[in-house]
């Protein structure tokens, strides 16, 4: 057996308009990316049926899942680049204010309203929340 360099292919460029009979010869990141979108698409398309987004879902955790509540930045910084732009993270904690479930203590860090709680409990219990955690 040759070592990797002694290999060649005839792997095409990334197309996305190839042909089905050029699907085969599409690199792996053409792949992954395709794999990614669908898996992304699935998994919002699901959380809107029960009237959650995914960067909600990521908030209700990221508020809960610490050992001390964490400021309104920290969430933020913390969430932002897995977000779909600078501004959205922000735009969520004020979406979950506004549905009632989050608050900010005397401390100015964020706590869960026992709305939140409740609806972060809801997209964690088995069946729904177990199948999301595998994907989040």
């Amino acid at each position: 057996m040759g070592t990797l360099t002694d290999i060649t292919t005839d792997q095409a460029p990334a197309d996305p308009a190839a042909t089905d009979d050029m699907l085969a010869t599409q690199p792996i990141g053409y792949w992954s990316g395709l794999a990614h979108v669908a898996v992304t698409r699935h998994l919002r398309d699901a959380m809107a049926r029960i009237d959650v987004t995914q960067p909600q879902y990521w908030v209700l955790n990221r508020v809960n899942g610490g050992p001390a509540a964490p400021s309104r930045e920290e969430v933020v910084i913390q969430l932002t680049p897995l977000a779909d732009g600078p501004h959205a993270i922000a735009r969520v904690i004020d979406q979950l204010f506004h549905r009632g479930w989050l608050r900010i203590d005397a401390g100015q860090r964020l706590q869960l309203t026992d709305a939140g709680e409740a609806a972060r409990v809801r997209l964690n219990r088995p069946g729904f929340g177990r199948d999301l955690r595998l994907w989040l």
